[in-house]
């Protein structure tokens, strides 16, 4: 039986739209379950419509793209799979097939603002005033990575001119070979990711704001044992330097107040990631950070039975395209089984 589309219920509700929204709503779509999207909004500092995906200029290590991708362009192909499946989303003109949209991944979608998890059917209210009820929800808002917020470091990491949040992403990139990089940060991910940007660049600079790591001892000695890597103690990025592309970044050395330029062809910061989890408060059980908590089992389920949640909002761990992927397709797969274990599909 089916009574939600009679009693204007839906019975999935897909909140994001980066790689774990966008699978997700294609592995629901082909299981008939007629997602509903919000997909964020082009505007916003936080769940934008493509996830960070949007700010990366090449993707390389995603399956299935041997020559690479670029971000957006990557997205978009997310997008068009899910918008062949009929996919719906919600635009500030309303509910709209995603196939009929001319802007694609810049038409005017809704941002959520609030959810309602404490009844069935929930109740998700867009920025925009539409508000709906939902059966099921699968939370896929993803994580943002904190930055220094330069203004140049933001314009160059908007344009790929060498300034990033994710090694693992970008490092192996023929702009950083042979190249001396910074690293921002003093814990486990900054030292991860110097040891991992040492197997190409000529030398790798952690700037560590403090005069200790926060690293555990076993991550203080990889950096102690890799000749590449020299530790700038009590040092603060003030400012990154170049045009079209980086050319080094300005210093404050914090205890002698000296400030100085340092030549860099590259810089990636590592100072963390924010859930975009905010609007779950009070509604889902989350973490001391704000991501959210599964289940243990390696499965979707959240503290609340019905709702989901797959991508970068619930792994502080991994946080890859391809990654997120899995877990829309996990979160899917999760919400179809549940949704017909209720007598609902």
């Amino acid at each position: 039986m089916n009574d939600s589309a009679a009693n204007n219920v839906e019975n999935l509700v897909i909140i994001g739209s980066g790689p774990a929204g966008w699978t997700a709503a294609i592995y629901a779509a082909r299981a008939n379950l007629n997602p509903l999207v919000f997909p964020g909004r082009a505007a916003s500092k936080d769940l934008v419509p493509g996830g960070q995906l949007m700010l990366t200029t090449e993707v390389e290590n995603y399956p299935g793209f041997p020559e690479g991708i670029t971000g957006p362009e990557m997205m978009m192909h997310f997008f068009q799979q899910a918008a062949r499946f009929d996919t719906r989303v919600v635009t500030d003109d309303g509910v709209k097939l995603a196939k009929e949209l001319e802007g694609g991944l810049y038409t005017p979608f809704q941002n959520v603002e609030s959810v309602d998890f404490s009844r069935r059917p929930f109740t998700v209210t867009g920025d925009g005033g539409f508000s709906v009820q939902a059966q099921a929800v699968i939370v896929a808002t993803g994580a943002k990575a904190n930055w220094l917020n330069l203004e140049n470091e933001q314009r160059l990491a908007q344009s790929g001119g060498g300034v990033s949040a994710c090694a693992v992403c970008d490092g192996a990139l023929p702009i950083f070979r042979g190249a001396e990089l910074g690293v921002v940060g003093g814990g486990d991910t900054a030292v991860e990711e110097a040891t991992y940007l040492s197997k190409f660049a000529s030398k790798v600079y952690l700037i560590v704001r403090r005069d200790v790591l926060r690293a555990s001892k076993i991550m203080q000695d990889r950096v102690e044992n890799n000749p590449k890597i020299e530790v700038l103690w009590n040092h603060n990025v003030v400012d990154v330097l170049g045009d079209q592309k980086i050319t080094g970044v300005k210093l404050l050395n914090n205890k002698t107040n000296e400030t100085y330029e340092k030549k860099l062809g590259g810089l990636f910061l590592a100072i963390g990631h924010t859930p975009i989890s905010a609007f779950l408060e009070g509604q889902l059980e989350l973490d001391d950070t704000g991501y959210v908590k599964l289940r243990e089992g390696g499965r979707s389920l959240t503290s609340v039975e019905g709702v989901f949640a797959a991508g970068d909002v619930a792994d502080h761990v991994y946080r890859q395209a391809v990654t997120a992927a899995g877990m829309g397709c996990r979160a899917a797969i999760d919400a179809e089984r549940w949704l017909a274990e209720q007598g609902v599909v």
